[in-house]
């Protein structure tokens, strides 16, 4: 049905000769079911994730809008959270953290995230921190405020403070191993 469409959509907006046509037909037909294949073995994947997190003690499923995967995914990247006396190092090393400009007396208030740090916890975060900010209210608030407080970049910023804050909840709930409470 869909390479019918396609196939329609192709013939209205120009004319092929019928031995051209036929390959392309041919073509989308093996690249449509390669799709369905690769998106069959995503859920495939994603069941299993979720399979073995259960076998798990995790307590960042708790939160609202992580789920197994997301979980996973952090967990994985942090390894042991013993590694990490304080949460700014956790925040480091999943580089969240603002380089340092100073000289004397003098601190440069607007510093850049640094480059350095686990790209895919970094990833991870963003993206558990995105959906915090759709199911908790008070990280929604906090992106809000965040996301008004400058003029460029809003986004990109606030997400990434939203993203910050995050790890303090994680690396607390991973350290005491207790569940998420919302306050």
């Amino acid at each position: 049905e869909i390479a019918k469409a396609v196939q329609a959509a192709a013939n209205a907006s120009y004319r092929l000769p019928q031995t051209v046509n036929d390959s392309v037909n041919q073509v989308l037909a093996i690249s449509i079911s390669s799709m369905r294949a690769m998106q069959s073995q995503l859920k495939a994947l994603d069941k299993e994730i979720g399979r073995q997190v259960e076998n798990i003690p995790n307590t960042l499923t708790s939160v609202p809008g992580i789920g197994p995967v997301l979980s996973a995914g952090i967990i994985a990247e942090i390894g042991d959270i013993n590694r990490f006396a304080r949460q700014a190092g956790l925040a480091k090393f999943a580089g969240l953290a603002w380089s340092q400009h100073q000289s004397g007396m003098f601190e440069a208030q607007h510093t850049r995230l640094i480059q350095s740090g686990n790209r895919f916890l970094k990833y991870y975060l963003g993206q558990a921190a995105l959906s915090l900010v759709r199911c908790d209210t008070e990280y929604r608030r906090y992106y809000d405020l965040k996301f008004k407080e400058v003029n460029k970049y809003q986004h990109k910023r606030a997400l990434a403070l939203t993203a910050r804050k995050l790890v303090r909840l994680v690396f607390r709930l991973l350290k005491d191993n207790r569940l998420y409470k919302p306050a």
